[in-house]
């Protein structure tokens, strides 16, 4: 179904009162059901206890800063998230990307540009659910590891292995597929989206932490393999 025909739960994070009413109108633009916080943590509980279709997340908010929210709700939900900030330094993207956001954008920031980001974001979630919903089995079974997908669920020798959203989402494609190579590049149009480009180190580190999450070994990792020269391939073996 196309986000269009119903109405997108968007909540905005930011504690400059005219921002707020800013994105609020634009926001609408997109169909949206808009609500808004000041805080870190009033942003946690929200996002927590409600699915929302995007949260727009600046950076510098009081109580808890958007990097704490957005590690925090990585934990437990996959919604959508773009980071609004005023930081423009290099390590503050990379962070935010590395934690989880699906975008970042700096302010001063083009209204046009959010809108089209904010769709583009919205669009790969619902896509990414779908292709989720239209894999080849709700259930894979690798002996010892086995991942269920409609509960995203994965245990090993019976011991639920807790993952990321994105450690699970990478799990998945490279499971349903044993053998197939994916080159960074590839896993982050997949998984993360086109503005993601130049940021194939946060694919290293997601697949780090998955192998040392799933993998007997880490110096011998039995599960994700990687392709020299290419990118990373689930072992066809198993």
């Amino acid at each position: 179904m196309d986000f269009y025909l119903m109405a997108n739960q968007i909540l905005i994070v930011e504690d400059d009162l005219e921002i707020v009413d800013l994105l609020e109108i634009h926001m609408k633009d997109l169909n949206a059901e808009v609500e808004s916080v000041n805080d870190g943590l009033s942003a946690l509980e929200k996002a927590q206890h409600k699915d929302y279709d995007l949260i727009l997340l600046d950076l510098s908010i009081p109580k808890l800063n958007g990097v704490e929210v957005c590690r925090e709700l990585r934990k437990t939900k996959n919604t959508p998230i773009i980071m609004v900030t005023a930081k423009t330094e290099e390590i503050d993207k990379v962070l935010g990307l590395e934690i989880g956001a699906d975008d970042y954008i700096t302010k001063p920031f083009s209204i046009r540009e959010l809108k089209a980001r904010a769709k583009a974001v919205m669009r790969r979630s619902d896509a990414a659910n779908q292709q989720t919903g239209d894999s080849k089995s709700t259930e894979l079974d690798f002996g010892d590891l086995k991942v269920n997908i409609e509960m995203r669920r994965v245990t090993i020798e019976g011991k639920k292995i807790d993952l990321s959203p994105k450690e699970f989402d990478l799990l998945v494609l490279l499971a349903n597929y044993p053998g197939r190579s994916y080159s960074r590049s590839e896993l982050l149009d997949v998984i993360w989206g086109y503005n993601f480009s130049g940021y194939e180190h946060t694919v290293n580190s997601h697949i780090n932490r998955l192998r040392a999450k799933i993998e007997p070994d880490m110096g011998n990792p039995i599960y994700i393999l990687t392709t020299w020269g290419i990118g990373y391939r689930f072992n066809e073996d198993i």
